[in-house]
């Protein structure tokens, strides 16, 4: 089974919102607090309203969404990396599936298709993010080649959070 990935539209900016709190709810169960994530839904219309503005005023970022039987089911955004000592390279800066569609091969699919428009965009390195303590992410890029390159930072959330840089080569490097 395979899933639509297309570029959101704004039509598409509460769905987009609604997946967006859907899927940080289910990928960070218990390490970013129930009450943060409470707080995005409280402070759902917001959220619209930013998402709406993100995909008015790109700024060099690709919003994307995944799509299954018409239901849209994760997130996908990409960009020219924004670290200073890694600006020849590509980013994905969210990767998401809300966890029923976990295990499906679609994390992997999203994951080829960002690498994939970096590399035709250019870009030989990509970089992604990830929180420490966000296990189960790590091990997947991991699988797919990413290794970390042992730089951190702090990220603030409901709390501080360390997150580690993941660095992987594109498969064609063509420039």
């Amino acid at each position: 089974m395979s899933i639509i990935i297309r570029k959101v539209q704004i039509d598409d900016v509460y769905d987009y919102a609604i997946t967006h709190i859907n899927c940080w709810k289910d990928a960070y169960k218990g390490i970013i607090s129930d009450e943060h994530i409470s707080n995005m839904y409280a402070q759902l219309e917001e959220r619209v309203e930013r998402c709406r503005h993100s995909i008015e005023n790109l700024d060099g970022f690709e919003y994307y969404c995944a799509i299954n039987d018409d239901d849209m089911i994760g997130r996908l955004i990409f960009s020219k990396c924004r670290d200073e000592d890694k600006l020849d390279a590509g980013e994905i800066g969210a990767i998401y599936l809300i966890a029923e569609h976990w295990d499906k091969g679609y994390g992997k699919q999203m994951l080829e298709f960002a690498l994939s428009e970096l590399s035709k965009a250019g870009y030989e390195e990509i970089v992604i993010w990830v929180l420490e303590a966000n296990k189960r992410a790590r091990r997947f890029y991991e699988k797919h080649g990413f290794v970390q390159d042992g730089t951190t930072k702090k990220l603030e959330i409901d709390k501080k959070y360390i997150v580690v840089r993941y660095i992987r080569k594109t498969t064609t490097g063509d420039r």
